[in-house]
């Protein structure tokens, strides 16, 4: 459903989370290494959320990536997705055609529009803390 690297970015904000909650600041590999995602690749998400103000990059030897407990509880999954993916999950076509819209529907349309809406607001009412919490709980896995 999402890009590898809106996947990536998502297990990396949850793990930045946890170790916030904890009072600790993260360095880029501690995040590539428990999101599952090369380094590289991890620092240039992690500049994209930074860019878009999910996360908090400090630099210097005391430095890391952080999320404040105020940040968490307003950003929104669908924050991160439209950082990382851009909307298409919101308004693109459920097959991937480029001229699918109400008045020249795919043969999936209508029926992905009930899924694009219940997907919506999934995105929209869960935020970071939700899943950090959730996570720290010990009853969901970030990664196998």
């Amino acid at each position: 459903m999402f890009s590898k690297a809106c996947e990536y970015g998502i297990k990396a904000i949850i793990y930045i989370a946890t170790q916030s909650l904890s009072g600790t600041r993260v360095k880029i590999g501690d995040v590539a290494n428990n999101s599952g995602s090369p380094e590289a690749f991890t620092a240039k998400i992690l500049g994209t959320l930074t860019k878009h103000n999910i996360v908090n990059s400090h630099t210097g030897p005391y430095g890391g990536f952080e999320i404040s407990s105020k940040q968490m509880k307003q950003v929104k999954m669908r924050d991160i997705v439209e950082a990382i993916d851009g909307d298409t999950i919101f308004n693109g076509c459920g097959l991937g055609l480029n001229e699918c819209n109400h008045e020249q529907p795919c043969p999936m349309h209508h029926k992905f529009v009930k899924v694009r809406e219940e997907i919506k607001t999934m995105l929209t009412t869960t935020t970071i803390y939700d899943l950090a919490t959730e996570y720290k709980s010990g009853k969901t896995v970030l990664m196998r």
